[in-house]
């Protein structure tokens, strides 16, 4: 599967931003069956998982990001979402959404678990 972020943008500190993050699908398995993700790097940081979204549409968050952020899917459009709401300058990062086929289990915000990403799209969030 190959997945397109057609772009973050920018947002001041308490602020909102949706990023997008499209799937084109080369196999029997439709996007809703992967365990998806978004996963953020900031400069000199390794990268780091944001959220998670299973199949059975459990959903997982970073602590630093537990009530501000929201992942969602719509399978009609197979295309993976990530509102972020109350951005502070910490969020700051280049954005990845990631897909794995299989289930998140306990180790969905690592990066390591991912088999397909995306291209990246640049978050900042400045006054």
């Amino acid at each position: 599967v190959e997945l397109a972020e057609p772009g973050g943008g920018s947002a001041q500190p308490g602020g909102p931003l949706r990023l997008s993050c499209m799937a084109a699908r080369y196999t029997s398995y439709s996007f809703g069956y992967y365990c998806t993700a978004w996963l953020r790097q900031a400069p000199g940081q390794e990268r780091e998982g944001v959220a998670t979204r299973d199949r059975d549409n459990t959903t997982n968050y970073a602590d630093s990001v537990k009530g501000r952020f929201t992942i969602s899917i719509d399978n009609t459009k197979d295309t993976l979402y990530l509102q972020m709401n109350n951005l502070k300058p910490d969020d700051t990062a280049m954005y990845y959404c990631a897909a794995y086929l299989g289930r998140c289990g306990g180790s969905g915000l690592l990066a390591a678990t991912y088999q397909y990403w995306g291209q990246g799209t640049q978050v900042t969030v400045s006054s």
